[in-house]
């Protein structure tokens, strides 16, 4: 009896997703809880398990985009782990295969711009692999563009720019950040702060803390300890509009961006109040792998009441951080640069980072704002004021 694999819903307001990949061919025989395919949302990426063992079809491609509830594949349980199924007919496609692109080939392909179905194969039954591509991009790159026509276009002008369909997660992430540019005050205000105390600190702590817990400490949790300390401090910056009202909030859930191949995600280190310096690092050291492998769970992203987002791990020096709605406050990190500095009248070569803070003029004032980020300096600058639980 064929059994029918859905899309599974997968969290609330979400209706669609893509199968970015599918980790089972068709033909294939699968065990009960084998990864079929990986489900990407506007919030997360999913990997759906086949509920019984069977013979696997599938029905869509990867990259197609699919309802929740709508039918992509099915699963024989009648048949054996010997038997296969019949070869499905060849198609038009990559490598005149009609075998689905493997992600790393995709991705080659997507850049370079290429149109797989004109490619032959070297790899097993034909299939194009990622050498395949490079060496057809290195040859049109070598062939001579062809003269331009009366109308002024190239007849390859198709060579010149790469289309694509944005993610869901893309999608969604233009579509917050649009929506905080328009239903927020955006002012950002700036600082900056000497990281030599707490890089001796780090320094000093660094072996026994890494005996003690098995990994290394990072800069972030002095930030979210700082942050914390100044949103106890200035408790506006800590609240949202909803309506009419301003809703202060008495918890302090942080969220902590992370750059992924699919885009920015902001998992939520929650009570962070409430947590040591190694539980903070362990917490945000296992968010920032699960986002990188598409393995965030929905209720990881959901709530939030501050955000700090650190574009200095890219070499940002400054920038002014958009909102994370409906939050009311996001702190930007930057990169660490040694400048001279006045120093009790002297100049001395200090490492130090530009401060930003961006937040809705709607629900806090220019002073609660300048307030704010100095306690967050004061915290760093003076790490023994903050609750040195290592």
């Amino acid at each position: 009896m064929s059994v029918e694999v859905k899309i599974p819903a997968v969290g609330e307001s979400i209706s669609s997703g893509v199968v970015s990949v599918w980790h089972k061919k068709s033909g294939e025989f699968v065990q009960a809880g084998d990864a079929l395919f990986t489900l990407e949302t506007d919030k997360v990426s999913t990997e759906i398990t086949a509920e019984r063992a069977g013979l696997l079809e599938t029905l869509v491609p990867e990259g197609r985009e699919v309802k929740i509830g709508e039918v992509v594949a099915t699963i024989d349980d009648s048949k054996s782990a010997g038997a296969s199924a019949p070869a499905p007919a060849k198609t038009a496609g990559p490598g005149a295969t009609g075998e689905v692109l493997s992600p790393a080939v995709r991705r080659v392909v997507e850049e370079a711009g290429i149109d797989p179905a004109g490619l032959t194969g070297t790899g097993k039954g034909g299939r194009l692999t990622k050498a395949d591509v490079l060496a057809a991009a290195e040859n049109r790159r070598e062939t001579p563009a062809a003269p331009a026509t009366v109308s002024g276009r190239a007849s390859g002008d198709e060579s010149r720019f790469t289309r694509r369909k944005m993610s869901p997660l893309r999608r969604k992430i233009a579509a917050q950040l649009v929506m905080a540019q328009q239903t927020a005050a955006i002012l950002t205000t700036f600082n900056e702060c000497d990281m030599t105390a707490v890089q001796e600190l780090r320094a000093r702590e660094q072996e026994a803390f890494t005996k003690k817990n098995g990994f290394k400490l990072g800069f972030m949790p002095f930030f979210v300890k700082a942050a914390v300390a100044a949103l106890q401090e200035v408790p506006a910056i800590n609240s949202r509009i909803e309506d009419d009202d301003l809703i202060e909030n008495h918890f302090y859930d942080i969220g902590v961006a992370v750059g992924t191949e699919r885009g920015l995600v902001v998992p939520i280190v929650r009570d962070a109040d409430k947590k040591t310096f190694a539980e903070l690092e362990r917490d945000i050291a296992g968010f920032a792998a699960k986002a990188r492998e598409g393995k965030l769970k929905i209720e990881e992203l959901q709530g939030g009441t501050f955000t700090i987002s650190n574009g200095g791990v890219y070499g940002s020096l400054l920038s002014t951080p958009i909102l994370n709605p409906p939050q009311s406050g996001i702190l930007g990190m930057h990169k660490i640069m040694p400048r001279p500095m006045a120093v009790e009248g002297k100049v001395e070569i200090r490492p130090m980072m530009y401060l930003a803070l961006s937040y809705d003029h709607r629900a806090i004032d220019g002073k609660e704002a300048v307030t704010f980020l100095i306690k967050v300096k004061e915290g760093i600058e003076q790490p023994q004021k903050l609750p040195l639980d290592f």
